[in-house]
């Protein structure tokens, strides 16, 4: 009597490696994603990424989630981190690339409470130290695909981040993070898309409506009845379609799109909260709204 064995293949691994700027909240990442059961290496050479990795795929599935974490104390070892990830690339090895930036501003602040000096500010200041550290990482900024800017974030608001990014597994689920923000704030440095809402006209000109925000329901409604809004948020959202399937085809899992009026106080907000309602309605799509700038005024 013979029998026909079908071999079970092993789930396939995930490999995240996890850069960007020191005091944007690498050590943070790194402990939600362990909390997450992630295997996660620090501070590993950018030589052993490529014998790591190949562990990884000799595990048979037992090492299922893999996270390294590479900084500037590895000095003179960082730059080489571009041939690391070609290499893996080469290799047919999938992974995500994730880097923490933060603004100059609040990561000196961060620096000067914890008395500690920059990696690579040597005899300088430590701004000379973070603007060093941008230049060497430039490349990998470009690179990555997700960025997460903590200038505005709490270490819990930042591990929460994490959990939404990399709870799950199974289809790609799109994880979209709808922002509104004021223009005279400055650009968000972590949008990939960026809305321009000034074209309609500004609530803070209706006595009545200028104290209210766009989340109560009368400067919603004022907002979304006026000409041209209806039609640009359907005509974005229809732009949003091909960037969506280009997404999952390029198994990227993360965007923020910035919805900016003059100060993030009545029109971006109202339509931040109509587009992620809408986008909320497509399949395995998560949307978080947010709002950064509300309450600034």
């Amino acid at each position: 009597m013979s029998a026909e064995y079908e071999s079970v293949k092993p789930p396939e691994s995930e490999l995240v490696i996890v850069t960007g700027m020191s005091g944007a909240g690498r050590t943070t990442v790194a402990h939600a994603l362990e909390d997450q059961d992630w295997y996660v290496v620090e501070n590993l050479p950018p030589a052993m990424l490529g014998p790591l990795t190949e562990l990884m795929s000799r595990s048979q599935g037992s090492i299922p989630k893999m996270a390294v974490v590479m900084d500037v104390r590895s000095k003179d070892m960082f730059p080489e981190i571009r041939d690391a990830l070609a290499n893996l690339t080469s290799s047919g090895v999938k992974y995500r690339l994730v880097y923490l930036d933060a603004s100059d501003e609040v990561l000196v602040r961060r620096f000067e409470q914890g008395r500690r000096p920059h990696p690579l500010q040597g005899d300088g200041r430590i701004v000379d130290g973070i603007q060093r550290e941008r230049e060497i990482t430039r490349e990998l900024r470009e690179a990555a695909e997700i960025i997460l800017d903590s200038s505005t974030m709490s270490v819990h608001d930042l591990a929460r981040s994490v959990n939404e990014l990399f709870s799950e597994s199974g289809p790609i689920i799109l994880r979209i993070n709808v922002m509104s923000f004021g223009f005279k704030y400055g650009l968000p440095t972590d949008a990939n898309y960026v809305a321009d809402v000034r074209f309609i006209p500004n609530p803070h000109w209706v006595p009545e409506l200028r104290p209210q925000t766009g989340r109560d329901k009368e400067v919603s409604d004022y907002v979304l009845s006026q000409t041209g809004t209806a039609e640009f948020i359907e005509n974005y959202l229809k732009a949003l379609e091909p960037v969506f399937e280009g997404y999952r085809r390029e198994n990227k899992h993360y965007a923020t799109i910035a919805v900016g009026c003059t100060g993030g106080k009545h029109r971006s907000v109202a339509t931040s909260i109509e587009l992620g309602r809408r986008l909320a309605q497509l399949p395995n799509v998560r949307v978080n709204v947010s709002h950064r700038d509300l309450g600034r005024e």
